[in-house]
């Protein structure tokens, strides 16, 4: 039987009836590539917004948070490898879309304001995050989405429309960062673009010793994102040992701090993380 095309990211993964795609979360079942962790919760918690992080979309609200497995990427120093990079064996607890939007309603006197599809890369679990989101908008609800923007425009397009809100990681501002990882450099400048023409866009980028930590390439990131909207808040975060990246130290204070005032120079709200 002929081989079926995964259309949600630009890998692009061709499977045969039964066979999983790099991410360990999309299948081909016979009929359709689908989402095997569809409503496969391994994290769920009620978050404050700000630690998404978004600190000006409904500031001071809270969001219902929930993750499932799987990832498109494959960062070496991923701060959430334990679910990231896990697969179906990852224990799970199954919730369908109503479930979860019932739950995010309930909630809605602890200040949620809605759903956000984050601790694993959310796209792989395009249908859910669909589905969940079409039920959130009905109930007056928001749909976040904390991804790496590694998905193809096409897809990201038909489902922007249901996106309230964002945070985009950007590993780096170079292709040369994005092999290290498995991913396109293009790619997420095209998802950061799309997205802040729909909804509200915050951007994230993990500063890694050695890898993305010169002030260079701070300042090439920092004017590339004032060209899209000096508004976009970008958020500088700290690195620390994790998975497969243990010999380099946390990312010094005093980097966090310089690249902050690198990336000031053309946007109007530049935050440090995890200082």
């Amino acid at each position: 039987m002929e081989k079926k095309i995964c259309e949600i990211c630009p890998k692009h993964c061709r499977l045969a009836v039964g066979e999983i795609g790099a991410c360990r979360a999309r299948i081909n079942d016979g009929e359709k590539i689908f989402a095997l962790n569809y409503g496969a919760i391994t994290s769920i918690a009620l978050d404050p917004i700000e630690k998404k992080p978004l600190y000006k979309f409904f500031p001071g609200s809270r969001i219902l948070s929930v993750g499932s497995y799987g990832c498109n990427l494959n960062c070496p120093f991923c701060q959430n490898f334990e679910i990231s990079m896990a697969d179906s064996t990852f224990p799970t607890k199954k919730i369908s879309p109503e479930e979860l939007v019932a739950l995010a309603a309930e909630l809605a006197e602890q200040k949620n304001i809605g759903v956000a599809f984050t601790y694993n890369e959310p796209f792989i679990s395009y249908e859910f995050v669909r589905d969940t989101s079409e039920l959130l908008k009905v109930r007056g609800l928001k749909s976040v989405l904390v991804t790496n923007g590694t998905v193809a425009p096409a897809a990201l397009k038909k489902i922007l429309p249901l996106i309230d809100a964002l945070n985009i990681d950007l590993k780096g501002f170079s292709q040369k960062i994005y092999s290290v990882l498995g991913g396109d450099f293009e790619t997420v400048k095209r998802t950061i673009e799309l997205c802040a023409k729909s909804c509200h866009v915050e951007v994230t980028t993990l500063i890694v010793p050695t890898l993305n930590d010169s002030a260079e390439d701070m300042e090439r990131e920092s004017s590339w994102l004032a060209q899209i909207s000096k508004d976009i808040p970008l958020h500088v975060s700290r690195f620390f040992p994790r998975y497969k990246v243990t010999n380099i130290p946390p990312t010094p204070v005093e980097k966090i701090y310089e690249l902050v005032e690198v990336a000031k120079r053309h946007l109007n709200f530049v935050y440090p993380g995890n200082c």
